[in-house]
């Protein structure tokens, strides 16, 4: 079977260079794979490094470096998969990490039957520090970022969303393409209409990749807003894409509001009850952390990152759903 590795990068010129090294690494036959980089108009040496690759690497069945001239991502994954020659694609964003033998495991359960594959996302750091760690510490807790499947399950199933997966041709060509209407939710919408093809997801915790986890508060803060937003506006095109869970963080700052609102009337149970049940789950989560990791007093900050995610998050959703009314038109693609 021959696999095309697409990456759509914009800007990764930090990250890109090591990434193409794991390629290289690849236990996978060179001679069945082929190489889909897709620039999204960089400002930096990005570009310059894939095409460098492209002429320096050899043994590949093919080499392409494509151009994403809108700069969205669900763009760029519409441009390899309109260019790519391979039997399979397998998605790779431009910040991650990948083992060596990444591409052939998931390879092998294409090969075994299933239509698209997948495993665990974990998030790591470059140039750790104790501060870079409490916060990889705090996106990588179930509390703090999300229960999906795709990031710690150690159980093989069949999941609803799935990272850096591989797909074999046939499921795009009855699904179709990316929303490129859609930012941040595109993964959660194609696989739920590759769902409603008829296609199953497998999920294998033996397959691994990891992502470069944000290096500061303020820029894991605007992610964690900007994941709500999309969610919420998602809500106005494709509900059946998303999950309860993805609602959790707004349900908790309506709460919040709400809690506020009556205690101005000088009821204070609400509020009491909330603050009371959330700051036990907090410092219950908080304890674990640590205890996994061992105690440092800058972990104690660790309650407060918890709380300004989820409040972020919540109010990005927030945001999102009341801006359903001005851009339905535009995420239908009607405008």
């Amino acid at each position: 079977m021959t696999v095309s590795v697409a990456i759509v990068a914009y800007n990764e010129e930090e990250t890109l260079q090591s990434l193409l090294s794991d390629i290289e690494k690849q236990t996978y036959p060179k001679k069945d794979m082929e190489i889909v980089l897709v620039d999204s108009c960089s400002t930096d040496s990005t570009r310059d490094i894939m095409e460098s690759f492209a002429k320096t690497a050899k043994g590949y069945m093919g080499i392409q470096v494509l151009d994403n001239p809108n700069k969205k991502q669900a763009t760029g994954w519409n441009v390899a998969i309109e260019n790519y020659k391979g039997d399979a694609i397998v998605r790779i964003d431009g910040h991650a990490v990948i083992p060596s033998d990444f591409i052939e495991k998931k390879a092998m359960l294409l090969e075994a039957g299933e239509a698209v594959s997948g495993g665990k996302c974990a998030s790591i750091i470059d140039g750790e520090t104790p501060w870079k760690k409490t916060l990889l510490m705090a996106e990588s807790s179930m509390f703090g970022s999300s229960i999906a499947s795709y990031r710690s399950s150690n159980e093989k199933r069949y999941v609803d969303s799935i990272c850096h997966g591989m797909y074999k041709r046939e499921v795009f060509e009855k699904a179709g393409l990316f929303n490129e209407h859609l930012g941040r939710t595109e993964d959660n919408e194609i696989h739920y209409r590759i769902r409603k093809a008829g296609f199953k997801l497998c999920y294998d915790p033996e397959i691994i990749s990891y992502q470069h986890a944000r290096s500061s508060l303020k820029k894991m803060l605007r992610q964690k807003y900007l994941n709500g937003y999309w969610v919420g506006l998602t809500l106005g095109v494709c509900p059946g894409c998303l999950s309860l869970f993805h609602f959790v963080p707004l349900a908790f700052v309506l709460a919040i509001i709400a809690c506020g609102i009556i205690a101005c009337f000088g009821v204070f149970l609400p509020m009491i009850i909330l603050w009371s049940c959330y700051g036990a789950a907090n410092l219950l989560m908080t304890a674990l952390s640590i205890a996994h990791e061992g105690f440092k007093l800058i972990y104690c900050t660790l309650p407060l990152l918890f709380l300004l995610l989820h409040v972020s998050y919540g109010i990005g959703t927030l945001f999102g759903i009341l801006s359903i009314p001005f851009k339905i038109s535009y995420l239908r693609g009607k405008s």
